[in-house]
C-alpha cells in the first residue's frame, strides 16, 4: 500500500471504514492521520462523512452503550468513562445511556453478580466480598448497587 492517497481515495476508504462499524470522530481522525492526510483535508473529509451520514456521534454512542452492556455486561460508569475517553459529548453520553432500560440493566446486573458470587472459590468471607465488589466495580456498576447485592447474596 502506498503511504499517501488522494483525498478522494481517503474518503472512499473512510466510507468503508465507517460502514463496517460505527465509529467516533477520534477514530476517524486517527485513521486519516495514518493515511497521511493534512489537517485541512481531514476537516473536509470528516464534514463529508457527517453530511452523508457515515459518521454520527450520537448513533455511535448509542450503539457503543448497547453493545458494551449486552455483550460485555458493562455498567453505566464504565460505559460513560469509555465514551469520555473517546471525546464523546456529555449530551450524547446521556442519550446513549437511555438506550439501556432500567429493567434490562437490573436483570443483567443481577445475573452477573449471582454468577460472580457463585464462582468465587474463597472460604474467607471478607476476601470473597472484596473480590466480588472489586469485580463488579471494575465492570462499572454503581457502588450502592454492588454493596446492596453483596449483603443480599451473603
Amino acid at each position: 500500500m502506498n503511504s499517501t492517497c488522494t483525498p478522494k481515495e481517503a474518503l472512499l476508504k473512510l466510507e468503508h471504514f465507517c460502514a463496517y462499524q460505527e465509529r467516533c470522530h477520534a477514530e476517524v481522525v486517527a485513521k486519516l492521520y495514518s493515511l497521511k492526510m493534512t489537517s485541512d483535508e481531514i476537516d473536509v473529509i470528516v464534514v463529508q462523512l457527517i453530511d452523508s451520514n457515515f459518521l454520527n456521534e450520537t448513533r455511535f454512542a448509542a450503539s457503543f452503550a448497547r453493545g458494551k452492556h449486552r455483550i460485555k455486561f458493562w455498567g453505566k460508569i464504565r460505559i460513560t468513562n469509555e465514551l469520555k475517553a473517546r471525546q464523546i459529548s456529555t449530551t450524547n453520553i446521556t442519550l446513549a445511556l437511555k438506550e439501556i432500560s432500567a429493567e434490562e440493566y437490573q436483570t443483567t446486573f443481577d445475573q452477573l453478580s449471582e454468577r460472580c458470587w457463585n464462582s468465587i472459590q474463597e472460604t474467607n468471607i471478607l476476601k470473597k466480598r472484596k473480590k466480588f465488589c472489586d469485580y463488579l466495580l471494575r465492570r462499572g456498576y454503581e457502588s450502592n448497587l454492588v454493596y446492596e447485592k453483596m449483603k443480599e447474596l451473603e
